[in-house]
């Protein structure tokens, strides 16, 4: 099988199931395809600086954090009638999406190019360790944030709001998720197709050879750093619309590893190879987290089996593809 119809098979698959939970009045069907869906999202942006760019990034949880509390923060302002900000002038929270989503894409992204520029100019497990320090630092802050609930969390109640739609109906927000899912694997096709793309991947194969030609590959990694932060905050600020609730778990390093075994298990540099990831892990935790408490174990023994016999992932191994990743 092509890897173009395996994508194709994937897309409908993902399409199916909240349809047959609708037909089998089982909502929880819904909820498991759109937290899929959010966490491929999570994934294609970890994917664009990993897959790409050779960018072993341990904190995409910082990202993910940033543009959850985003979206929190300022939608529970509004529920609780409450301004952000009153002096030296008004700043009022709101639950629409089309506001919470471009500040929670705008704030990440500010973050990744914080913690890009310091990062970038290190490589090997000191970039892995910067980026995770960040992410820690980001995570233990939160914790100490009574404001917005510390270690408890912060509940929103309400999803935020859309013009024209329910945000409420599961079917009509796995819809608006997959929409930006649908976007971001555009979008990172686009740009992975392009002269900055093929810019990106050079300097992950020899960075000095790309210099010398006249490309500066720190300019490269940083824009593909911070696209990369830009589109895992708003998954990020998805799933605090999902659950209606954000904690400092989602900044831990736990979920820096959940979002890059998604890129390893789905396919390292393939476009739907994280959307095939989190579809495994998710199953997974669904099936296996129901007969034993240490499902973990079997996953890390898959993804050390994927690793060793299946280096271009699930995808890689069903569609008999291989490629230098």
């Amino acid at each position: 099988m092509q890897e173009r119809h395996f994508n194709l098979l994937c897309i409908f698959f993902l399409l199916a199931i909240p349809i047959a939970g609708l037909v089998l009045d089982e909502p929880y069907y819904i909820t498991l395809a759109t937290k899929v869906t959010i966490l491929a999202i999570a994934g294609v942006g970890l994917n664009l600086a990993l897959g790409y760019g050779g960018l072993i990034s341990f904190g995409h949880a910082a990202f993910f954090g940033v543009g959850g509390y985003v979206a929190g923060i300022i939608a529970s302002h509004a529920l609780n009638y409450d301004p952000i900000l009153e002096w030296p002038f008004l700043i009022e929270g709101t639950t629409q999406m089309l506001i919470l989503w471009p500040l929670a894409i705008v704030i990440s992204a500010f973050f990744a190019l914080i913690i890009g520029l310091l990062s970038l100019r290190t490589n090997g497990v000191y970039f892995i360790m910067i980026t995770l320090a960040f992410a820690q630092m980001i995570y233990y802050f939160a914790i100490s944030w009574p404001s917005y609930g510390g270690e408890d969390g912060l509940s929103v109640y309400l999803r935020s709001s859309f013009p024209g739609l329910n945000t409420m109906d599961g079917l009509t927000f796995f819809g608006i998720c997959f929409v930006w899912l649908m976007f971001a694997v555009w979008l990172s096709s686009r740009m992975t197709n392009s002269g900055f793309g093929l810019a990106l991947q050079a300097s992950k194969q020899n960075a000095v050879r790309v210099a010398a030609v006249g490309i500066k590959p720190f300019k490269v990694q940083l824009i593909a750093f911070v696209l990369s932060g830009a589109i895992t905050g708003l998954a990020g600020a998805l799933y605090t619309d999902l659950n209606r609730f954000v904690s400092p778990s989602v900044l831990s390093w736990h979920t820096s590893g959940e979002i890059m075994i998604f890129v390893i298990l789905g396919g390292v540099a393939r476009l739907y190879g994280p959307l095939v990831g989190a579809a495994v892990f998710i199953v997974l935790e669904q099936t296996l987290g129901g007969v034993t408490e240490n499902w973990q174990f079997w996953l890390g023994l898959i993804l050390i089996i994927v690793v060793l016999f299946a280096r271009g992932g699930v995808i890689g191994l069903l569609t008999k593809e291989v490629r230098n990743e």
